[in-house]
């Protein structure tokens, strides 16, 4: 309990120190820490969330500078699972893990406004 106490603390410490570069926050709910990175102009670039020592955990979502969807992630402690997405221009890559390993992978063109 004491480590959870401890760690907490200097997760909040680094929030109050942060310059708009990121905001992390306890979900109460959950006891997991939500956190949001941002680019330098202002923009979201990843949201997802912690576990209180340190590993990702649920969905994360990554996006470019211009605000569009490039991946859409899922962790389990800290280890890679479920149906990841890829986006670019061009193609969206749909990547199944087993554990952080590769189970399969699909690709396909990207027609119009793809969202998974």
């Amino acid at each position: 309990m004491k480590k959870i106490f401890i760690t907490a603390i200097m997760l909040f410490t680094v929030v109050a120190f942060a310059q708009k570069e990121r905001t992390l926050k306890l979900n109460k709910d959950t006891n997991l820490i939500d956190v949001v990175y941002y680019y330098d102009n202002g923009l979201v670039s990843q949201t997802g969330t912690y576990t209180l020592d340190g590993k990702l955990q649920g969905q994360w979502i990554s996006y470019d500078k211009e605000g569009n969807k490039t991946v859409l992630a899922n962790y389990d402690n800290g280890k890679k699972v479920g149906k990841w997405f890829y986006w670019t221009k061009e193609t969206v890559k749909e990547v199944d893990y087993d554990t952080n390993v590769i189970a399969n992978l699909k690709e396909s063109e990207v027609k119009g406004n793809d969202e998974f």
